[in-house]
């Protein structure tokens, strides 16, 4: 259990006996968010803590990124970790708790584990960074950094930032790093007084002979493949396969008593995973003694890139399609009211979201057949890098006041389709006329290391995802950095190497923005006509109730009146949706005339809209009416009010009073009288 100020959370780590047959680590991070630590009642129907909302994903995520790779390869068992939030501080988030707890849980469970590992958030006030920030200083703050590291080094880094200069950045993450070796230590303290040893790192044990035998019979074969620079994904995979059916057939060739048939017999999942070995060692050396990548292309170039606008017909608000190599990405804008906002019901003090980046999978992407779920923990984290790429160049809701929805569909994958995400949804969003303040662009950077040998790649796909050792995503403008992600797959980098692949990062981003920018280099200067139209102004807070009237009677009054969409924020903050301008326009008059303030001795042309035998109400401004007493229709004694005016009628009137219940009383005694 962790504690800082006020915040607790409790993590645990479980252990179950391997499955047979599972080829990887089966490990399970869950963040749980109780409503009780925030003293709130969940406001779900049935009260209770339900499918975790989307930050809790987040957190799910943020802890099992750095805990993976410091768990052996070789380490088949099901482990599951779980991290609960107890009790809340707003001057502490939990979640960087729930990542260093996650490792000092794992420690004393006494498993196979490369740390300890820790996490800090850095953020930026003014010209000082700041270890763990409170939820209202994240807000102020430039930005929001989360710096995981281990005594290796940097295992994981997350971050949104405003524009930030790259050594800015890398500044932050030095200054977070340092503040991570302090609760290193005191996790190797605590093991100490409990005279727990670490659980030693086993290397995974590997069939020698089986290894040999690949490396005699295909090495020759393999390179030839990953030299063919001008092969497609397809082929190339195609060719591999060739290969790996045609020496598992050499095989099952060999005498029953072979040391290499004997091993593959005994376990059926040796054969691949020592060919994906041999496969990965080649494609490794070939960078690093060559530089040269499996599509011929130089450590530091961008693959190929295609852009399109627009390409969506009727009621779509803005589109996009971008592609960079075979990695094809669709997204599309839409813009709401403010009711469209989401509403948020966890332990973060926010309570609703305008703008949403959903980013989406499909198997067909990749070429695969399996069943449509909802979205899984990795595509809500592809769209929350994407969102938070994109927010530091939103317009304000004060000039804006639109809800945002984005939508990335991946239609083709081969590496970095949230960097894809990013471009294409900056261009869908100047597509349907949003004033961004910065269009953003992002490369995902890779890495080969061995031993002190380490190549940086830039604009990685998917089989030097896949057999590389990192995948660092930079998203940013012209000015600076608005988002990064960067996942490991050894148990630390310095901060001399992160430096290097965020500094080789900005040219890619620049190159790629210029890409972007020859099909859209601006917001167009109309929104889409499908889109709604919005008309805000501000009315004083105490005056809404006016507005929205006796169970909301007046404001519905007023909707059906002008087949318009009315929002009023606790602030006073009113804002008008409609495809028809004149009907805004309708509405506001209305709502500035229920709003405005009546004083004695006005005068005002008005329309009788009741009459009752004791006088005659008048509507002076659109919603506002005032009552014309019997006794002040005439200079002379009046029998019946019908005889004076009639419902309809147009009168001029003089506010002769207004009650203390702020009820207005009319007179036309004395008033000259058109017509």
């Amino acid at each position: 259990m962790l504690e800082c100020g006020g915040t607790t959370v409790l993590v645990t780590v479980t252990r179950s006996a391997a499955r047979e047959g599972v080829d990887f680590l089966p490990l399970l991070c869950d963040y749980e968010e109780r409503m009780y630590a925030a003293g709130r009642i969940p406001g779900s129907y049935q009260r209770r803590e339900g499918r975790p909302p989307e930050r809790a994903i987040l957190t799910c995520r943020l802890m099992d990124r750095p805990l993976r790779p410091l768990f052996p390869h070789w380490l088949r068992d099901d482990i599951q970790v779980v991290a609960t939030c107890q009790a809340l501080d707003e001057r502490m988030p939990p979640d960087v708790l729930a990542v260093t707890g996650s490792s000092m849980a794992t420690l004393l469970a006494r498993l196979p584990f490369a740390g300890p590992m820790a996490a800090v958030r850095v953020g930026l006030l003014g010209d000082d960074f700041i270890i763990n920030p409170s939820f209202r200083e994240i807000e102020r703050s430039d930005l929001d950094l989360v710096v995981a590291g281990t005594p290796h080094g940097v295992v994981m880094v997350e971050a949104g930032a405003r524009q930030l200069p790259e050594h800015d950045v890398i500044e932050a993450i030095d200054f977070g790093y340092e503040a991570v070796q302090d609760l290193i230590k005191h996790q190797q303290a605590i093991l100490t007084e409990l005279c727990i040893a670490p659980v030693p790192m086993e290397p995974e044990a590997n069939n020698e002979a089986v290894l040999a035998y690949l490396e005699s019979q295909c090495s020759d074969s393999i390179r030839a493949v990953l030299a063919e620079f001008n092969l497609s994904k397809a082929d190339r995979d195609n060719k591999l396969s060739v290969i790996k059916s045609h020496v598992a057939n050499g095989i099952l060739n060999l005498g029953e008593d072979h040391p290499v048939r004997m091993a593959v017999a005994s376990n059926i999942k040796l054969f691949g995973t020592s060919y994906k070995a041999l496969t990965k060692k080649l494609m490794r050396g070939q960078i690093l003694t060559e530089g040269k990548r499996v599509d011929g292309r130089a450590l530091d170039q961008v693959r190929p890139i295609a852009s399109a606008v627009g390409i969506l017909p009727r009621k779509v608000h803005g589109s996009a399609v971008f592609q960079r190599g075979l990695t094809q990405v669709l997204s599309t804008t839409t813009l709401g009211t403010p009711s469209d906002a989401q509403e948020l019901d966890d332990l973060n003090p926010s309570n609703e979201k305008t703008y949403l980046h959903h980013y989406n999978f499909p198997p067909f992407s990749v070429g695969e057949t399996r069943p449509l779920r909802s979205p899984g923990r990795r595509e809500v984290g592809h769209g929350a890098l994407a969102e938070r790429a994109l927010i530091p160049v939103l317009p304000n809701k004060e000039d804006f006041p639109y809800v945002i929805r984005v939508v990335s569909e991946v239609l083709s994958s081969n590496g970095s389709t949230s960097m894809a995400s990013v471009c294409g949804s900056t261009m869908a969003l100047m597509d349907a006329g949003v004033p961004i303040k910065a269009p953003v662009s992002g490369a995902a950077m890779g890495l080969i290391k061995e031993g002190s040998d380490v190549r940086i790649l830039t604009d990685i796909q998917g089989i030097e995802d896949f057999l590389g050792d990192m995948d660092f995503k930079v998203a940013g403008t012209e000015k600076g950095i608005t988002a990064l992600q960067m996942d490991m797959k050894i148990t630390g980098l310095p901060m001399a190497t992160i430096g290097d692949a965020i500094r080789q990062a900005q040219p890619a981003r620049l190159h790629i923005l210029a890409e972007m920018q020859k099909t859209i280099d601006k917001p167009r200067e109309d929104l889409s006509p499908h889109a709604p139209r919005l008309l805000t102004f501000r009315i004083s807070p105490e005056l809404i109730g006016t507005v929205i009237g006796p169970g909301g009677r007046t404001i519905k009054g007023i909707t059906e009146r002008t087949n318009t969409k009315i929002d009023i924020g606790d602030e006073g903050l009113v804002t008008i949706a409609s495809h028809d301008g004149a009907a805004a326009r309708e509405a506001r008059r209305i709502i500035d005339g229920l709003t405005r303030k009546v004083h004695e001795g006005e005068m005002f042309r008005g329309t009788v809209t009741r009459v009752i035998p004791i006088g005659a109400f008048v509507e002076i401004l659109p919603g506002k009416e005032g009552m014309i007493h019997i006794s002040q229709l005439s200079e002379t004694r009046v029998e019946k009010v019908d005889d004076i005016v009639k419902v309809g009628d147009s009168v001029t009137v003089r506010v002769r009073e207004i009650d203390n219940r702020g009820r207005i009383n009319l007179t036309i005694r004395g008033v000259p009288q058109e017509g």
